[in-house]
């Protein structure tokens, strides 16, 4: 005689939404299977599953309650499964514990209570690359170790060298490790003589192609959910120069951009937004300079008026730290040779 089977269907709203519930590797997916003896089938956008009544009706209650929490918060943490796996409360009474229990959490928490924090928080970056950063060069060495020690870093190099690369790295590194609780992303929006109210869109698709090499770098390292995720609940912050004035940023990874491209005034608003437990990258490069004529760089008066402070790092890479193409290397000395600035970016 065989055993009554059940079967029940559950409806996603996307890839995105069985790739968080179902966690990092499937391991939430096994976990639940194991658990329930449920068997789970990912067709589309439909979760099946089928097996004894018991057994089924309990991984769905379970699923049912992941999804409600990822809907609600936009994300599903380790510590919400193993809370739900352990308790013995099923249905609507377990998603409330869970939805209460932690309805005053961030994503990254100031004061961890959890575990293995880290091993969390690196579950919760996605595709994590950041960890797998690594110095190719010597320059590239000093300039992460000046990133590490040091709240405050100038980097004056050529194109191609990492500057910016390596900056979002520690960046989403010292978020991850609850360092800082939020990214801001800054760049001046000067090049090729536009204006960001002449620019179509709302803020962000003005802002966009001014800050597209900090975003490439950033969805180099994480999934793009995972990317759209921070800034919908504003942990990656994605802000023009001028709307910086007036604000202190607490706990908070700032990078600014082709800070050659600011004038002095404006390198010292900037700075100024620094608050408690913050840090500064600014990263340029001396020869791309695209202020008017007459017009001081920012970033070469930081540099000169800040390098005998206590706490600022000058890292200064060269064309020994190139590394995109080979040809760019050879692309910047010849143009080096004749005094011209290199403009790509």
């Amino acid at each position: 005689m065989s055993l009554a089977t059940t079967e029940i269907t559950l409806q996603l709203n996307g890839q995105s939404e069985a790739q968080a519930l179902f966690g990092p590797q499937d391991e939430y997916l096994r976990r639940v299977r194991k658990l329930t003896g449920a068997k789970i089938i990912l067709q589309g956008n439909l979760i099946e599953l089928s097996g004894e009544p018991d057994g089924v009706d309990r991984c769905e209650h379970l699923l049912r309650t992941w999804l409600q929490i990822l809907r609600t918060k936009s994300e599903l943490l380790e510590s919400d499964v193993s809370s739900s796996l352990d308790s013995n409360l099923e249905g609507d009474e377990l998603e409330t514990e869970l939805l209460n229990g932690n309805a005053s959490s961030t994503l990254i928490s100031p004061a961890p209570t959890v575990p293995r924090s880290r091993e969390i928080q690196a579950a919760r970056m996605g595709k994590d690359k950041v960890s797998a950063v690594r110095a190719k060069t010597e320059g590239q060495k000093v300039y992460i170790q000046a990133m590490t020690d040091h709240p405050l870093v100038f980097c004056d190099g050529p194109a191609g060298c990492g500057k910016t690369y390596l900056a979002v790295a520690l960046a989403l590194q010292a978020l991850r490790d609850e360092e800082v609780r939020k990214i801001v992303l800054v760049r001046p929006a000067v090049e090729a003589g536009e204006k960001l109210g002449f620019l179509p869109g709302d803020m962000f698709a003005k802002v966009n192609p001014f800050v597209r090499p900090l975003l490439d770098a950033m969805h180099d390292m994480l999934d793009f959910d995972q990317v759209r995720r921070y800034i919908a609940n504003d942990v990656i912050e994605i802000a023009p120069l001028a709307f910086m004035r007036g604000r202190t940023l607490n706990d908070t990874y700032m990078i600014l951009d082709e800070g050659q491209n600011t004038t002095i005034t404006q390198m010292k608003m900037f700075l100024t937004r620094m608050g408690i437990n913050s840090r500064i990258v600014v990263t340029g490069d001396a020869t791309q300079n695209d202020l008017p004529n007459g017009v001081r760089s920012g970033l070469e008066d930081g540099i000169r008026r800040l390098s005998s402070i206590e706490g600022v790092a000058i890292v200064k890479l060269t064309g020994q730290d190139i590394v995109r193409h080979r040809l760019v290397r050879e692309i910047v000395s010849a143009y080096e040779a004749d005094g011209v600035g290199n403009e790509a970016s």
